[in-house]
């Protein structure tokens, strides 16, 4: 049906999808996976989407943000969900699989498409378009390298610092002040709303760095050793190096008055402003390998956090990703190149269901634009289109990546008390919504029956 043959680059969740997705629209696919001609520090198998690290795609519930998006993209028709289902094993709630089921039932689904050709072999310089670039958190230093180049040099980071991330209503107003050092205007001219403060007394304070001196940490894999160095330094490691270090580092309290008491504080941690609507505040300096238990216990004795809803958690670990907000289009194509796209955690979007999700969706778009059509992105009341917005919208100079939360996507017309039944509200209008936008914009599209 279509001349020109598609290059995807990557093996892993999101570029088996998007080479799916291409491949039912009728177009020809060359997948592109380097092991195992060359192994990474990961994997263990020479298999399409292996699972690295756990073997779960989180909950299915409705009431959860990994829950909604997978029903959404269910009504995309996603080969990876589908593979999931058959390899699925007890969990509860939770859609985990064997993932040696998993890999083989994708990888057989892949390299038996007629129109998919799968080449092993690393990819080292970006290719000509039309291509997605999905290459995951090891992209190889070949292709990072030629993607630093073609972006700029500050455009691809090499390493999550990742701090957590809360929800604005759960945070207790009556124990936060807006204001920033000094009085520091931004460059709009207006004073920053951008920051809140927790104030802490002499007791708070030694109370928080001593529950930080005992928490349990996670540390990871061989592969996902980070070196510690200014940017990303955990907060729990920085404690370690003397009981005053975080008073003269994150939680330095100079600049800062308590319009409570009118004095400076024994010390403040400070929220920043996460996204454009101000519904996700990030803790500022809180990079973090503690884990999430400790995280919720610990970071819930900041006052003004003690009944905090974290959307996302801190975490510190190897990941190549570019700055999206900054060097690429709100389809997540290059911003000179409409044919190249980048999908999966190269793009900022964390865990395997949203990095599927960015596949799929990346496939779609490259389909389209073949086709002469314009890219298109679901809307803001989905999971997906505002994890895309986020991609989009968030500033590039503090951009970390982002898994999917419920503090992303537009908020309800209506006031409801009950958050499990407002999250369960959210997610069925989000279903509902994605499932029109796929018959408005999709509709027509020469998709094969699976």
């Amino acid at each position: 049906m279509h001349d020109e043959v598609v290059t995807v680059v990557g093996g892993g969740l999101a570029g088996s999808e998007a080479a799916w997705q291409l491949a039912q629209r009728g177009h020809d696919v060359v997948l592109h996976e380097m092991r195992p001609v060359r192994q990474t520090e990961a994997h263990r198998t020479d298999r399409l989407a292996e699972l690295v690290c756990s073997n779960t795609f989180k909950s299915t519930e409705l009431s959860t943000a990994h829950g909604a998006i997978k029903a959404e993209m269910r009504e995309l028709g996603c080969l990876v969900l589908e593979c999931a289902d058959l390899a699925r094993v007890a969990a509860g709630s939770a859609l985990a699989v064997d993932r040696d089921v998993f890999a083989a039932t994708v990888t057989e689904r892949i390299q038996s498409h007629p129109r998919i050709t799968v080449e092993r072999g690393e990819i080292e310089a970006l290719p000509v378009g039309p291509a997605i670039i999905a290459t995951g958190p090891l992209t190889s230093d070949g292709l990072a390298a030629s993607l630093r180049q073609r972006l700029g040099a500050d455009s691809l980071a090499f390493y999550d610092a990742i701090a957590p991330v809360v929800s604005r209503d759960s945070i207790d107003e009556s124990r936060v002040f807006t204001a920033s050092r000094y009085g520091k205007e931004t460059m709009e001219g207006a004073t920053e709303g951008a920051y809140l403060n927790c104030a802490m007394d002499h007791a708070e304070y030694e109370a928080f760095v001593s529950a930080l001196d005992t928490a349990d940490q996670f540390h990871g894999h061989e592969f996902d050793k980070v070196p510690y160095f200014s940017g990303c330094m955990p907060v729990e490691e920085m404690n370690s190096r003397g009981h005053e270090t975080l008073r003269f580092g994150p939680l330095k309290p100079v600049g800062l008055s308590d319009p409570r008491t009118g004095v400076r504080p024994h010390a403040v941690v400070q929220l920043r402003r996460e996204d454009r609507a101000g519904r996700l505040w990030n803790l500022v300096g809180f990079q973090t390998r503690l884990r999430i238990p400790e995280q919720q216990r610990v970071f819930r004795m900041i006052p003004g956090l003690a009944n905090a809803e974290f959307l996302r958690y801190g975490s510190i670990h190897r990941n190549s990703y570019v700055n999206s907000p900054s060097v690429l289009t709100s389809a997540m194509a290059l911003k000179d190149d409409e044919r190249i796209f980048l999908a999966g955690q190269i793009t900022g979007v964390e865990g395997y269901t949203e990095s599927t999700a960015s596949g799929l969706l990346a496939g779609i778009n490259l389909s389209r634009v073949l086709r002469g059509q314009q890219p298109v992105v679901p809307p803001t009341t989905t999971m997906l289109g505002a994890l895309y917005r986020y991609l989009r919208e968030a500033d590039p100079r503090h951009f970390q990546p982002m898994n999917a939360n419920f503090g992303l996507v537009d908020d309800l017309d209506e006031q409801i008390r009950d958050k499990r039944v407002k999250k369960e509200r959210i997610a069925e209008r989000a279903v509902r919504e994605m499932r029109e936008w796929r018959q408005s914009n999709l509709v027509g599209s020469p998709v094969a029956v699976p």
